[in-house]
């Protein structure tokens, strides 16, 4: 018995948006995987492969690694006769790297990159001096960095959800891998002054500031200009490999929403280098609703104790 023309279009029909829907289906699981491949790509790319280069001589043979210059070649954008050509995995585009191969045959430092900058030679702003104001460019050198189990981690671990305008109260402040003896007075020109500098056992020397602003909207992020309402630098002498806890009392704020952060900083006030990217750095940030006070009733109203 012979299926109707009808039959078979629905049948068709049918087979045509199951396949559809699976294409469909498959499209956007395809999607998902992209988002998360390229949410991860800085952490998990791979460094570039590279392998060494034979310095180029007048003639285009190999050269003897002289000292001499190329004929032609200028004081500034000219490449190193000799190198290491890098080519980015999965068939990106290779570079020439200045850098010489180390002696474990890790890719040149840089990979291969050219930075905007690594000191103040290009900048036209004027040097740092220690002290705290803007349009200045510093050219003290980032320091020693230690390894990322030693790096330093902060955590508010006791704050109140909130307080009544002008009360005191108190942060209590967790710190990690973070010895508290380093803190050179940025009022006497200490900030970004040094580089940051480790103990004998690996650990970051400095110290951890607090403080306290009002907030005025929680969809914007705050003016980083005005001074906080609350201020104040831990440096006590102590902490180490195991966490520890501070206590930072707090002497009253204005009615509103404020935010009181912590964060560590070296010796030299800048919240200290960790290893890799995908590493949270030393701070914390709670927010805490401050009540407006109520107003004394008079001495001659009822209830009044």
């Amino acid at each position: 018995m012979r299926r109707s023309h009808h039959g078979r279009t629905s049948t068709d029909s049918g087979q045509r948006r199951r396949l559809l829907a699976v294409a469909a289906a498959l499209a956007v699981f395809g999607g998902l995987i992209g988002v998360t491949q390229i949410s991860n790509a800085e952490t998990q790319q791979a460094a570039p492969t590279c392998k060494p280069t034979s310095p180029a001589s007048p003639g285009g043979s190999p050269g003897t690694g002289g000292d001499a210059a190329a004929p032609g070649a200028t004081a500034t954008g000219t490449p190193p006769a000799s190198g290491e050509e890098c080519e980015e995995p999965e068939g990106g585009a290779t570079a020439t790297a200045s850098a010489p191969a180390s002696p474990g045959g890790n890719p040149p430092a840089g990979g291969g990159l050219n930075p905007l900058g690594k000191d103040c030679k290009g900048s036209d702003l004027p040097a740092h001096t220690g002290f705290q104001e803007g349009g200045r460019c510093v050219s003290t050198a980032f320091g020693e960095l230690g390894a990322a189990a030693e790096n330093p981690a902060l955590l508010i671990s006791e704050a109140p959800r909130k307080v009544r305008a002008g009360q005191p109260f108190r942060l209590v402040v967790s710190t990690r891998n973070l010895v508290r003896d380093r803190f050179l007075p940025a009022a006497r020109g200490g900030y970004y002054l040094e580089s940051s500098v480790l103990n004998e056992d690996g650990l970051v020397r400095g110290h951890f500031h607090t403080a306290c602003r009002m907030l005025t909207s929680t969809s914007e992020a705050a003016d980083p200009a005005p001074v906080p309402a609350f201020f104040v630098a831990t440096e006590d002498g102590k902490g180490g490999a195991e966490p520890d806890s501070v206590i930072v009392e707090v002497p009253g704020l204005p009615a509103g929403l404020a935010q009181c952060s912590s964060w560590a900083g070296d010796g030299s006030h800048r919240i200290p280098m960790m290893v890799r990217a995908n590493q949270i750095p030393a701070l914390d940030s709670v927010r805490i609703y401050v009540e407006a006070a109520e107003e004394e009733p008079p001495a001659n109203e009822p209830g009044n104790e």
